[in-house]
């Protein structure tokens, strides 16, 4: 009997010696308005917003115009209840913290009629040791109060408005409140997980690593282990197979560890190797039992922000593992206004999007959220690059020591979990606040004194480059540390803006500049930007939700955020397309402009590398569904212009820049090597007659972009602009990339209705040919995604096109049915 009790003390002992986390997601939650006794069932993490709507509290706020319709639930507090029980060993813990991954956003908790925490940032995780509070039957309540009023009493507080919305006083998402592309739904809730966590003597607060030196040889790195510990006690730690005893302090320890791998494999972007990582158990010990057991991936690799003075003015570019790197890429935003119900394979989804375009990098937007660990994760197993940006856009911000301080933890929260990913490039203060501030007219539009303006200003240094600045500086190895306080450094407006710096271009879309300015306009590092387009007719039909669509339809305006958003594409389209007055030939063209306008741009910024050295547009997703910059849209149907992007960002880049005498073929080529091979030009009339061809051997550099064939429109026959295409191919080691050119805008050619065919030559492969030039071919089958689509066929020259899945049922359209 003695040796029994004496077996299951030890027993116990050893299981409250671990680490022990105890999830209460899966418990059952309830919600109601404060004051009022109307509990509905509550899904964690969530919204209110997707708890109403899951009640058939409030319509669908995506569909028809039924965002107008939930506006209430903004202005009112809402409190979420549940009940979890403890058994007598969880209880047996020293210690038992509740931990809080995201409650958005200003929330009090009452642990067993207790007040527990008061929370202010969405953005944070909280943690509060709840050992006095916990027994075996506990009732948890979270009170969430309204973001609207509690930034609007914060407000009052400081003696001048600040731009943009009082939603500047909240670090909360800031597109809930609205944007020129998204609808305004402050929700609120608990949008991430909740956990128990119980521990005794010990336990792992953070591990990350520090790389010391990278050769073909060997990589050094120093794994850093945080460990938090109750009293003085020598334990032992195991990493990647390798045991050391160490001797921790009452508090919070930090174990260096190093380590050498020898002939490290590297970790390359998408499209100049394999992005690889290594994976490290992280074990801690005491008495050779474990206490807790991490799991550490990181990736090899050197990455520099280069920034030297040249002739031109500052470069701006990155070099990874010692390579100059062209970035290919775009901005992403939250994938949906209620962030909670996207699943990880939808932030994958979105990552591997980016990866079959050629995209190489991602910008996370810092009007959003921090994304999910998902998204993070497949970017650093895709080879997509993150710059990364804080969570503030187009506004200034107070400077009030409480405000700051919430910054800071939220900086030190979100660096301590993203940080041991390789694809983080940059993190950057903020979107467009230095710009707003010197460009938008805000003084004038508030009536600062000189006073105001002065402190405001000062508020922002303080925050945008001091505190976040030696936060970081805190947490980050300095090779790590490659901080950029504003995106772009200068306004469009200003001839400095494209000599230094990142730039977001505007001039098109915003200033109403034809696209052919985009060649003029170049900057270092091209940040944003873009041109809308409508999303697929599928995305249409779901959002007017069986009412009648027409480009007048109450329901297709609501989902236009920008004020003069469709009067905008009807003057770029008159520009240079014919106008449809029917919805679905709109749409269908409204894309092609898209895809037209980015081609152009993608063009010029790639052809004139090294001066520029990266190239991200606006934007990448939606978060509702929506006429928008997006070239996916909210069901994530790719429009034209991301086929457009996957051709533009290929890693072999031909273009034919044209003037009045003639045209020059030029291209490059972002792999690590220079590529050797065979450039044909051949102009072939829209029936398919071959009128002239030339060939030659040539080099595609790395470094630079080269002239490849200039061509005097004297060395063609007589032949008709209207109804000619030039297309341009080079092989290299039996792999072909092939563009078209045509030397007017699309309403100036000369189309004949074409006979398309479509032969089904495999399982999910596809012969696409034509007896008349077919421009811009879009197939359509539904629930099916095509390899390559909007795509142009020339007669005796088919396309192969590949499907996900076998069907025979395809609807064609092409640009010829829009004429008029």
């Amino acid at each position: 009997m003695r040796n029994q009790l004496l077996f299951f003390l030890l027993w116990t002992i050893s299981l409250t010696a671990q680490v022990v986390e105890k999830d209460l997601i899966p418990l059952s939650w309830t919600v109601h308005p404060l004051g009022k006794n109307d509990k509905m069932k509550a899904t964690v993490p969530g919204t209110i917003h997707t708890d109403l709507l899951a009640n058939h509290r409030i319509p669908d706020p995506f569909l028809q115009s039924h965002e107008n319709e939930v506006q209430w639930i903004e202005n009112e507090d809402w409190v979420y209840e549940t009940t979890f029980s403890l058994t007598s060993r969880e209880l047996q813990n020293a210690h038992v913290e509740l931990v809080f991954e995201g409650l958005d956003t200003f929330a009090r908790v009452f642990l067993n009629g207790q007040s527990i925490l008061e929370a202010n940032n969405m953005f944070r995780t909280w943690r509060v040791d709840v050992k006095s509070f916990v027994k075996a039957q506990n009732q948890l309540k979270i009170h969430f109060k309204s973001a609207v009023q509690q930034t609007n009493a914060l407000a009052q507080k400081v003696p001048y408005p600040l731009p943009d919305d009082n939603r500047v006083f909240a670090r909360k998402a800031p597109y809930q409140f609205g944007w020129d592309w998204g609808p305004r739904l402050v929700t609120c809730g608990i949008w991430k997980p909740v956990k128990l966590q119980f521990w005794n003597e010990v336990r792992i607060q953070h591990v990350f690593y520090e790389q010391k030196l990278v050769s073909t040889e060997n990589a050094e790195i120093v794994v850093k282990v945080a460990l938090e510990s109750a009293a003085a006690m020598t334990l032992d730690l195991l990493i990647n197979n390798q045991k050391r005893s160490v001797a921790v302090k009452k508090g919070t320890s930090i174990i260096d560890f190093p380590l050498t791998i020898a002939q490290p494999k590297l970790w390359w972007c998408n499209g100049l190797g394999a992005p690889h990582l290594y994976t490290f158990p992280v074990i801690l010990q005491q008495n050779g039992k474990v206490i807790e057991q991490r799991e550490l991936k990181l990736g090899i690799r050197t990455l520099e922000l280069v920034q030297e003075v040249d002739a031109q003015g500052k470069s701006f570019y990155f070099k990874l593992n010692g390579k100059p790197v062209f970035m290919k890429g775009s901005n992403i935003i939250p994938p949906d206004s209620f962030v909670p119900r996207v699943t990880e394979a939808q932030w994958i989804n979105l990552v591997e999007n980016a990866r079959l375009s050629h995209q190489n990098m991602l910008r996370v937007w810092g009007g959003g959220v921090y994304a999910d660990d998902a998204f993070y994760t497949a970017c650093d197993e895709k080879g997509i690059l993150v710059w990364q940006d804080f969570m503030f856009a187009c506004a200034m911000y107070p400077g009030d020591e409480t405000f700051l301080q919430s910054v800071e933890h939220e900086v030190e929260d979100q660096v301590k979990r993203l940080q041991n990913h390789p694809s983080i490039a940059i993190w950057c203060g903020n979107n467009e606040s230095d710009e707003g501030w010197h460009n938008w007219g805000w003084q004038k539009k508030y009536k600062y004194t000189t006073q105001d303006s002065t402190r405001i200003w000062n508020d922002y240094k303080e925050l945008f480059h001091q505190r976040i600045l030696q936060t970081l500086k805190k947490l980050l190895p300095q090779n790590e540390n490659r901080y950029w306080p504003s995106s772009p450094a200068i306004g469009w407006g200003r001839k400095e803006s494209l000599r230094q710096g990142d730039s977001h271009y505007w001039g098109v879309w915003w200033g109403k500049e034809p696209f052919e300015k985009y060649s003029e306009k170049v900057g270092r590092f091209m940040s944003e930007y873009g041109f809308q387009a409508m999303p697929s007719m599928q995305t249409l039909r779901y959002l007017s939700d069986g009412e009648p669509l027409s480009l007048m339809s109450k329901a297709l305006r609501h989902h236009q955020k920008h004020p003069t958003g469709f009067a905008t594409i009807d003057e770029y389209m008159q520009r240079d397309f014919w106008v449809p007055a029917d919805i679905e030939k709109y749409q269908y063209v409204s894309q092609l402009l898209q895809a037209r306008g980015m081609k152009i741009a993608i063009e010029a910024h790639r052809l004139a590398k090294p001066y520029c050295m990266g190239s991200l547009y606006w934007q990448l997703n939606d978060c509702w569904p929506v006429t928008s910059w997006s070239s996916l849209d909210y069901q994530g149907h790719w429009k034209a212009s991301h086929y457009q992007i996957k051709e533009s960002f290929a890693p072999v880049f031909l273009a034919v820049t044209q003037n009045e005498t003639g045209i020059s073929i030029q291209g490059n080529t972002d792999t690590l090597e220079e590529k050797k091979g065979k450039l044909t030009v051949r102009l072939i009339d829209f029936s398919g007659v071959e009128l002239w061809s030339a060939s030659k051997e040539c080099v595609l550099e790395v470094e630079k972009n080269t002239t490849l064939m200039p061509i005097p429109f004297t060395a063609f026959p007589e032949f008709v602009k209207e109804k000619s295409v030039l297309l341009i191919e080079f092989s290299s080691h039996h792999k072909k990339t092939a563009v078209y050119h045509y030397f007017v805008k699309p309403k100036e050619l000369q189309l004949e209705k074409p006979t398309i065919n479509v032969k089904i030559i495999g399982e999910t492969l596809q012969e696409i040919s034509s007896n008349k030039l077919a421009k811009n071919v879009f197939l359509q089958a539904e629930g099916h995604f095509f390899d390559d689509n909007f795509f142009d066929v020339i007669p005796g020259i088919p396309r192969i096109i590949k499907t996900d899945r076998p069907t025979d049922t395809v609807k064609i359209r092409s640009l010829f049915d829009t004429m008029p």
